[in-house]
């Protein structure tokens, strides 16, 4: 069956030579791993994958990689005996059953990225096969070299492809050797792309935090401006009606006395008499009016403020923010999944949530994307094993 060509890719060099060579990101990651163990003796580890041809390009699909229980070198170079070879088929059926062992890859501290004779007889040797792959590596400044057999030499290729895709036998591969191998859960792979990723969520979540921040802040100013409009409002028609009432009742004091207890007679011929004792009845009156008055506009303040309150019910209430939402503690099974250092997804997982289910907090997502080699967060599936750093 024809494999389709991947389409979730990242270049690495000019890809421009022939065989299209793409390597499955597990593998990648596999590849660091093996460098970060490397010193100045050399790892291996056997390809697997398969191979396509159209009548346009020919491609070289790698998949798998399977570490060689024991890379030798002599004065003349490297080499692989028949216990490292019988593992290596061993590993092969168990974890990449229809897989085909079509390269091989070394890496060593400051290892020359060249072929050298022996390489070459190594190579033709082992894999005779055309557009068999073999891959150099620095341990130590990280650079590397792919060469293809082909015209019956390995010639060097100046770029290939780095898919991503579900790769559960790659996965579950790595997580045996590392059982096996005893490999520490603190070995992270530093990846630019991990990174990257890293650095724009801590950029989006500062300017989230202080979004809400800023919103906070705003309503809290709005509402003491609103209730100093409002005091203010309350005291100027207050002192209002005091000072009106004031001068009224010092009108008619004035009146009152100007009058010296004399019967005021009007020139229409009605004569209404107004002694000192009417006066101060009627001072009475205009200063329980005035009350009533004041009394009145009080309660349509407050009328107005209940009002307000009915219209913006959650006006005090605390903001929860998308982040706290997103770091809430999510319920899970009881049954314990991760205690071996491998947990496998759950419907409902994201790596925020494995990340609190495992260690209390969200603190270790970029952890456990280093540690899967994960590009991309969100790419997970239910029923898939991460390791646990």
């Amino acid at each position: 069956m024809e494999r389709q060509i991947p389409k979730n890719v990242r270049q690495i060099g000019n890809v421009s030579d022939t065989p299209k060579i793409y390597v499955e990101d597990y593998v990648d990651t596999f590849f660091t791993q093996l460098c970060e163990k490397a010193g100045e003796t050399p790892i291996g580890a056997f390809l697997v994958g398969d191979m396509q041809k159209t009548k346009e390009e020919e491609y070289v699909y790698i998949y798998g990689a399977i570490q060689m229980h024991d890379l030798k070198t002599d004065e003349s170079g490297f080499v692989i005996d028949e216990e490292t070879w019988k593992q290596a088929y061993e590993d092969c059926k168990e974890f990449f059953e229809n897989g085909e062992l079509l390269g091989w890859f070394v890496t060593q501290a400051n290892i020359e990225l060249t072929v050298s004779n022996n390489t070459l007889r190594l190579h033709k040797k082992s894999f005779p096969k055309k557009n068999t792959v073999f891959i150099m590596k620095d341990a130590a400044e990280k650079e590397e070299a792919y060469y293809v057999h082909k015209f019956n030499d390995l010639m060097e290729i100046a770029g290939h492809y780095t898919y991503y895709e579900k790769n559960p036998c790659m996965q579950d591969y790595m997580i045996a050797n590392r059982k096996k191998n005893g490999m520490s859960p603190t070995e992270t792979v530093e990846d630019q792309a991990a990174k990257d990723f890293r650095n724009i969520v801590h950029t989006k979540t500062g300017e989230r935090k202080k979004k809400v921040y800023t919103n906070r802040i705003m309503q809290g100013v709005s509402a003491c401006l609103i209730l100093l409009v409002v005091v203010m409002g309350a005291v100027m028609i207050n002192n209002f009606g005091k000072m009106k009432a004031a001068q009224v009742t010092l009108g008619e004091r004035a009146g009152i006395e100007d009058s010296a207890g004399e019967e005021v007679a009007e020139t229409s011929g009605n004569v209404t008499a107004v002694t000192g004792e009417a006066a101060k009845e009627e001072a009475k009156k205009t200063d329980t009016k005035q009350n009533n008055s004041e009394q009145g506009q009080a309660g349509n303040i407050e009328d107005t403020e209940k009002e307000e309150t009915k219209e913006n019910p959650n006006q005090n209430n605390e903001v929860k923010t998308a982040w706290e939402e997103s770091t809430e503690t999510v319920s899970g099974d009881t049954q314990v999944n991760g205690s071996d250092g491998i947990y496998v997804v759950e419907q409902g997982d994201t790596l925020a949530i494995i990340s609190r289910k495992m260690y209390g907090d969200v603190g270790h997502v970029d952890a456990i994307c280093r540690m899967n080699g994960l590009e991309d967060g969100n790419l997970i599936y239910i029923g898939q094993k991460l390791l646990l750093p």
